[in-house]
């Protein structure tokens, strides 16, 4: 009864409404709709049906209102706007509080609302510009808002109802979605013109995106708990509208968010809100949405809009010369773009598979921003920007990256691929032949305009690599262990890209703000880019340590050890000297002791005096090893020349360290004594002994080397007056009248070398200017350089850099100030000669000779020291016109520039100079390079891997000699067969004497075969290793490859030779053979019946001992080969069994040092030490098992692994899929068995 009383009132109402034709009456009665209690499902359909019929008449009559030329009357189209909006109003009212029976007619009413109000919105805000009148538009915007408060509504009431399948209301739901987003996409897109009501809207669109969220997260976890069984099925109707709905909500809010962020900051809520959105929806679905939302293009519009803010900032900064930007301004700017990053870096990390096809995109967008950093880094008005970049954007474009690098959804190969972009080392020209354009980069037709397919070969973003690679090292303890390893591989690339002039140049002079973390706190600071640099490369160090990728950098710090180019050497040696400064004591043995194995190699054929030599480069290495590195070994050194080597080749060793720079004040007291003894010692000697025909029976390797030595000494260590006296100045009166006599251009050659460093001895020792032979040596130096026969002597050049140390030292001297004075003339002169000099190498040294002379001589008259016509007293423009006072004016300069406190201050004209000569040095490696790809082939590779082919004819004693031997042997294996015969119960004695007669057999076969090969063979790799390492300028890396080489015939002649220990350890046996009687006697008729064999045996003595000599000469030192500790490694190299250890057991006969359970890239390690009888504790024997599969070998055998294992005392086996792989150094692995 209720139900139908209801009914026809409702009913009633609704015919009142069709049927009246005041609009103030129809507004209140649909005002009475509000509150009507309705149960009944047919009710609430007919309501929200007369609503929406009600709703499409007004729409209808205020289209033509909005549409006609001619305007209707004001009164009657504001009632009908009053009647829409109380109908959006009831139907808020109504979807709040009925059931869900009537939503479909609800959602049908609001896209037909959104559908008008999205057709008039432009026609109103024309309208607006074309009239005055605001009544109207004012109205249309309350009912779009209204409208806007209904979809809210709508969203809200769909959240508390549950996911429905009715393919009708799905239907119903999708299309009223797609219409108010895309009502919300127009609504933003012209709040600009919306005026008063813009704020309300604003807040009604965020209301609406709210509930969307909140709509969609419902449905989404409804989903999970529906379909959570094992019966989930992905193409169930169900399941594609939340998946269509999720779509199309995250497609919409990725339009809505673009146009925010380019609508100014008054959508900063709707753009916040909006991407919110998007990364919370994204979240939802475990991951199904990747296959069905386009998640890559989402990202690259992120990254679009990080680049169009920076490239508009760029253009507006760039055209401002004349004032500084403000920090305000410039995080203005630049905190939009680091909200886009921090979406693109969550999106990212939720589908970093998504995020890989965009890789590219991404690398471009970080290499610009750091590419942009470092450019501005170099403008003063605009290091407050740089300061914003690195404060806001550069972590972020680190976080990234990374979150691609590190996830394990990609396989290695792809991100190597990333990298190679990031970190290209492909050398790149200059496009117009200028190398100063790489400093007048247009930010916008340089870093800003180039594309992906371009980024590659991009000069103008190497700086950019630069500083994000020294970035990605900083916070390499966040990266994964692949990353690390990946990153290892590009620092050869680092090293080329170095190479480059135009990054050589900013790597020494620009200083680059970079933020540092200070427990919580963080600190921004300027620092120089190369020292950042190796800072950062030492944080790597410390970082990769501990992983897989420490062998890969081992491996480049031992390939770049002798780097042709000074910078990239210098980092290498940098990032040495930091590890074996915290190095334990072990690895600092065995990497100064391997060293210096090499330069003793080295000592015999290389010139020490040459600076290029690789005897002086592996000297410069240790050096500064030893300087900053390893101190410890100091002494060690020293007493390995002093005390226990006392050869040429220490003499060669010492004078290469010493010419280096070698720490002599870090020794001891007791070895720097020692050292500096045997220096003046050797020098004395040296001086006293020599004359022109000294000189030519000297070799050019070692001659001079005690004056060489005791020049670099005497200026780091001050000696008493007692140590050089007065033969030093008779040495060099010699040295001037042998080489103003000496008709050989080699003697020549010798004496102006030995005459510089003569002079500077000299120049140190100031007691030597009071002697009497002073004045003798001034005329001389006179007559050798200007008024003698030699003066036109060009080559005079090489003794200048040691007279201007001497000429400054004359200031302690007194000279008579009159022209009729020899020595003062000569003074005079000399100087003159210096100062006309027009090299700027030459004009330097003279002025600060002359500056040295000048603030310590008793001289008044200092104006004759100087020629009129000296090189700097010429106009710089035409160098033709002197100037009296230009001498004195540039001299001044000098002087303040030499008193001037030295700071690092960038400017274009030290970046040009700089250029210049990073292109010098860039040329120099690039002429070392093409020498290297024409291939210096090392000859003594050729033999390296097996015997050769080709037999060399014996001298014929010996031929005779060895087929007596072999005929003899014949006769003692019968012996042996009549023995076994007569005596069965002596077995074991007969199968032992047999095994070594074999032996015997197989050795002497071997000796006619290879007709001393072996010896030959290691004297041709040491030769021609020399010869590489003479060559080690051209290609510092085929030395390291003929080391090798020397070390694999040296470990194939030690095989070689045990024969003959074997032999010798025979022969003792027999004659402590204690033999029964009766084996004696038949022993007593074998030598009978073989009298002529002792003879035989003789020769085979004599002839296995000439061998057994060689053999002992090659082998190391006896405290190589007993009381030495190796490091036994076994490591888990398999990378598929992370849920199934490798079990390892390892003992040797006499103990049992257990088993371990490894994981993947485990290791199971210990120590082995040898002693002098080679027993069977130091013999280790390894079994493995994976799961059903077993294997045993020897890890450790002493006659085997005391030369292969000697370079670095470490035997390694790395346990793989394939089989066990050997190493001696963790760096190359050669297979030695499968499973």
């Amino acid at each position: 009864m209720e139900g139908s009383r209801s009914n026809s009132h409702l009913q009633s109402i609704i015919d009142a409404i069709s049927s009246s034709d005041v609009v103030e009456s129809r507004i209140q009665l649909l005002k009475k709709l509000e509150d009507l209690d309705l149960s009944c499902k047919s009710e609430l359909i007919s309501l929200v049906e007369s609503l929406t019929v009600s709703a499409l008449r007004f729409f209808s009559f205020l289209m033509l209102c909005l549409s006609s030329v001619i305007l209707f009357e004001y009164e009657a189209s504001a009632f009908n706007f009053h009647s829409c909006i109380t109908i959006l109003l009831v139907a808020v009212k109504r979807i709040e509080k009925d059931k869900a029976d009537c939503l479909a007619q609800f959602l049908t009413l609001e896209v037909k609302a959104s559908v008008w109000c999205r057709k008039h919105l432009k026609m109103t805000l024309m309208s607006i510009q074309e009239s005055q009148e605001e009544e109207h538009s004012n109205l249309f915007f309350q009912l779009l808002l209204d409208a806007v408060k209904f979809s809210a509504a709508s969203f809200s009431a769909l959240a508390r109802y549950p996911l429905s399948e009715e393919k009708a209301l799905m239907n119903t739901v999708e299309n009223f979605i797609l219409e108010q987003l895309n009502l919300m996409n127009e609504l933003v897109s012209e709040i600009q013109r919306i005026r008063e009501f813009g704020p309300e809207i604003l807040k009604a669109v965020q209301m609406v995106i709210d509930a969307m969220i909140k709509f969609c997260e419902v449905h989404s976890q409804a989903l999970d708990r529906e379909f959570s069984g094992e019966d989930f099925d992905l193409t169930s109707s169900a399941v594609n509208h939340v998946i269509n709905v999720h779509k199309y909500i995250i497609e919409k809010l990725c339009e809505l968010g673009t146009i925010a962020a380019k609508g100014g900051g008054g959508l900063v809520t709707i753009l916040n809100v909006s991407w919110k959105g998007v990364f919370t929806l994204l979240q939802l679905g475990n991951g199904v949405l990747a296959s069905k939302v386009n998640i890559a293009g989402i990202i690259l519009n992120l990254v679009s809009l990080v680049m169009e803010p920076l490239k508009c900032a760029a253009a507006t900064w760039s055209s401002v010369t004349n004032e500084a930007v403000s920090a305000s301004e410039a995080r203005r700017i630049f905190l939009p773009v680091k909200f886009f990053l921090i979406n693109a870096v969550k999106i990212s990390c939720l589908y970093p598979c998504q995020a890989y096809l965009v890789h590219k995109e991404i690398s471009l967008c970080v290499l610009t921003i750091s590419t942009y950093k470092v450019s501005l880094s170099n403008e003063k008005l605009l290091g407050t920007v740089a300061e914003a970049i690195t404060e806001l954007l550069e972590t972020t474009c680190l976080d990234l990256v990374k979150c691609i690098l590190n996830t394990t959804d990609l396989k290695q190969d792809l991100k190597l691929g990333i990298m190679d972009l990031l970190f290209t080392s492909e050398r790149c020209s200059h496009p117009d032949g200028d190398p100063s354009n790489c400093f007048r980069i247009d930010p916008m037709n340089g870093i800003f305009n180039t594309n992906c397919e371009d980024m590659k070969d991009a000069k103008t973003l190497l700086l950019g690599r630069i500083n994000f690679l020294l970035n990605l090292l900083r916070h390499s303890f966040d990266l994964s262990d692949d990353t690390k390893l990946l990153i290892t591989t590009k620092l050869d690339g680092l090293l080329d890209i170095l190479v480059q002039e135009d990054v050589y140049a900013s790597v020494l002079l620009l200083q680059v703000p970079f933020l540092y973390f200070s427990g919580k706190t963080t600190e921004l600071k300027w620092q120089p880019l190369f020292s950042s640099l190796v800072h950062a490369l030492k944080t790597f160090m410390v970082a990769v340590s501990s992983s897989c990728a420490w062998l890969e950098l081992q491996s480049f710090l031992l390939d770049n050890l002798l780097h042709p180019h000074f910078l990239c050497w210098d980092i290498v040696m940098e990032l040495w000297c930091f590890m074996l400064r915290y190095a334990d004591d072990g690895l600092v043995n065995d990497v100064i002791s391997n060293f210096f194995s090499v330069m003793k190699f080295l000592a015999s054929s290389e010139l020490v005096l040459d600076h290029s030599s690789a005897l002086r480069k592996m000297a410069r290495c240790i050096t500064m090893l030893l300087t900053y590195g390893a101190h410890s070994k100091l002494n060690e050194i020293c007493e390995s020349i002093f005390i226990q080597d006392k050869s040429r080749s220490s003499t060669v060793i010492w004078a290469a360290l010493i010419l280096e720079g070698f720490p002599l004040n870090l020794l001891s007291e007791k070895i720097k004594n020692i050292a500096i003894q045997s220096m003046i010692h050797d020098y004395l000697n040296f001086i006293g002994s020599f004359d022109e025909t000294s000189m030519l029976a000297l070799s050019s390797r070692v001659i001079g080397l005690p004056v060489f030595s005791a020049s670099t000494t005497i200026q780091s260590i001050k000696l008493s007056t007692s140590d050089i006296d007065v033969r030093t100045l008779k040495f060099l009166l010699a040295l001037l009248r042998s080489y103003k006599l000496s008709g050989v251009e080699k003697v020549k050659g010798f004496c102006r070398k030995l005459i510089s460093e003569t002079l500077v001895i000299i120049s140190c020792m100031k007691h030597l200017y009071a002697s009497s032979e002073m004045e003798e040596v001034i005329l001389e130096l006179e007559k050798l350089f200007i008024s003698g026969p030699t003066a036109s002597d060009a080559l005079l050049y090489e003794c200048k850099s040691g007279l201007v140390p001497f000429l400054a030292g004359l200031a302690h001297i007194k000279m008579i100030e009159t022209d009729d004075n020899a020595k003062s003339c000569a003074v005079w002169e000399l100087y003159h000669m210096l100062f006309k000099e027009r090299h700027w190498a030459f004009i330097h040294l003279g002025l600060t000779a002359f500056g040295y002379f000048a603030a310590r001589t008793s001289c008044d008259e200092l104006w004759r020291f100087v020629p009129q016509n000296a090189a700097l007293s010429y106009d710089l423009e035409s160098g033709k016109h002197v100037n009296e006072e230009g001498f004195m004016l540039e001299f001044k300069i000098f002087l303040e520039k030499e008193m001037a406190l030295l700071t690092v201050t960038p400017s274009a004209e030290q970046l040009a100079l700089l250029m210049k000569e990073g292109l010098l040095l860039k040329d120099k490696f690039n002429t070392l390079l093409k020498s290297c790809g024409k291939g210096i082939e090392c000859k003594s590779m050729e033999i390296d891997e097996g015997p050769s082919s080709r037999k060399r004819k014996l001298p014929e004693g010996i031929s005779k000699g060895m087929e007596l031997l072999k005929n003899g042997l014949k006769f003692m294996r019968q012996g042996l067969s009549l023995l076994e015969a007569n005596h069965v119960d002596s077995r074991e004695l007969h199968n032992k004497l047999l095994s070594h007669f074999s032996g015997l057999e197989d050795e002497i076969d071997r000796l006619d075969s290879q007709g001393g090969l072996l010896g030959t063979r290691i004297s041709r790799a040491l030769v021609d290793c020399s010869k590489a390492w003479g060559k080690v300028e051209t290609n510092y890396r085929i030395s390291c490859t003929c080391c090798i080489s020397v070390q694999k015939l040296r470990r194939q002649s030690s095989i070689n030779g045990k024969a003959t220990v074997t032999d010798t350890i025979l022969f003792s046996e027999l004659s402590n053979l204690k033999m029964s009687s009766e084996i004696s006697k038949i022993f007593s008729r074998w030598f009978q019946w073989t009298q002529s064999v002792q003879i035989l045996i003789s020769i085979l003595v004599l002839i296995f001992f000439p061998f057994f000599t060689v053999f002992m000469s090659l082998l190391p030192p006896p405290d190589q080969l007993y009381g030495i500790e190796y490091e036994v490694r076994v490591i888990n190299g398999f990378t598929n069994n992370s849920s199934l250890p490798l079990v390892i057991w390892c003992a040797s006969k006499d103990s049992d040092i257990g088993g371990r359970a490894l994981q993947e890239h485990d290791d199971f390690s210990w120590l082995v030490k040898t002693n002098f009888w080679i027993t069977t504790t130091s013999q280790f024997s390894c079994t493995v098992k994976l799961d059903r599969t077993r294997r045993s070998f020897d890890a450790f055998k002493v006659p085997r692994d005391i030369y292969r294992c000697s370079a670095f005392r470490k035997c390694s086996w790395l346990v793989m899929e394939d089989g066990f792989y050997f190493s001696d150094d963790e760096v190359n692995w050669k297979k030695e068995f499968s499973w």
